[in-house]
């Protein structure tokens, strides 16, 4: 069970969207909701936004994962960057990862992989006791 929390959440949507888009492309651009809103405008997502939205709400939880401390953290940080040069290796060489939605998820991974970085070091410098005086 220690060890699921290392494991980085947003790989789940960029398996989603692997399976959407190769057992058929449509699945992507296919309406997943339909809101009528007061205004009498009708709010259409599709199956690409439903990840787009999954994944920001995933990276959340991944922003506060960086923020324990503990021996995981690092196997966490470790597997988040993977997964994003995973995603960056199938953006630059696989021609379905090249659409819109997936070029976000990419974006999104990054943010993780530096939001992860950047929390842990700053937590790393907080929890640095300084003790007073110099050289005597």
């Amino acid at each position: 069970m220690r060890y699921l929390m290392a494991f980085p959440m947003l790989a789940l949507v960029l398996v989603a969207y692997n399976v959407m888009a190769f057992t058929d492309p449509g699945w992507l651009w296919a309406e997943a909701a339909r809101f009528n809103m007061m205004s009498g405008a009708s709010l259409s997502l599709q199956w690409a936004d439903m990840l787009i939205i999954t994944a920001l709400f995933l990276l959340f939880i991944e922003v506060l994962k960086a923020a324990r401390v503990g021996s995981l953290t690092i196997l966490d940080h470790i597997l988040s960057t993977a997964v994003f040069i995973v995603a960056l290796v199938e953006f630059l060489l696989v021609e379905k990862a090249g659409t819109a939605p997936f070029v976000t998820l990419l974006a999104i991974s990054l943010i993780d992989v530096i939001a992860g970085y950047s929390i842990s070091i700053r937590s790393a410098r907080r929890d640095v006791a300084f003790t007073g005086g110099g050289p005597a």
